[in-house]
């Protein structure tokens, strides 16, 4: 478990960096991306973790965005960068891809699928991975954006 522990920190260091490639921020915040979301999607890999807590996904993205979130607002002045700067690159590992896909796939086999059967089958699993990518994407965002609200000093520092 602790070699998957340290390849999930590592991969999700590296997606980081390439998210905030994409936004060209300062160079000294490309570290803390990286950082932060390491941390981040760590969090939620023990979480879920049936010999750690066991939590399902929505609830433990909930925690580590909120652990994510923190993480950006404290290391906001350190970057001299809004907090948003580190908070966008380092959440979008995190991003649900496997059920968004898995929703796609199921609505157009019901769409393609002959038979009551079928359809209920798929449609089942359409809503079920739709709900599920749903709220991760909400937990994600609420679990995010509370520690920018609720540390409005520190948040809003590096703005000024």
């Amino acid at each position: 478990m602790l070699s998957e522990f340290f390849q999930d920190a590592l991969f999700a260091a590296i997606a980081a960096i390439g998210f905030a490639a994409i936004s060209n921020p300062p160079r000294r915040a490309y570290l803390y991306c990286a950082i932060i979301a390491a941390a981040g999607h760590s969090a939620r890999f023990l979480l879920m973790r049936p010999e750690v807590m066991g939590l399902h996904i929505i609830l433990a993205t909930a925690a580590a965005s909120l652990l994510v979130g923190v993480l950006a607002v404290l290391f906001s002045p350190v970057v001299k960068a809004p907090a948003e700067t580190c908070l966008f690159p380092s959440l979008l590992p995190m991003i649900p891809g496997i059920y968004a896909y898995r929703t796609v796939g199921a609505l157009v086999m019901c769409l393609y699928r002959s038979g009551e059967e079928c359809f209920r089958h798929y449609f089942y699993l359409f809503a079920s991975n739709g709900l599920t990518c749903a709220f991760i994407l909400l937990a994600m965002v609420v679990g995010a954006t509370i520690p920018i609200f609720l540390l409005k000093k520190i948040s809003f520092q590096a703005t000024r």
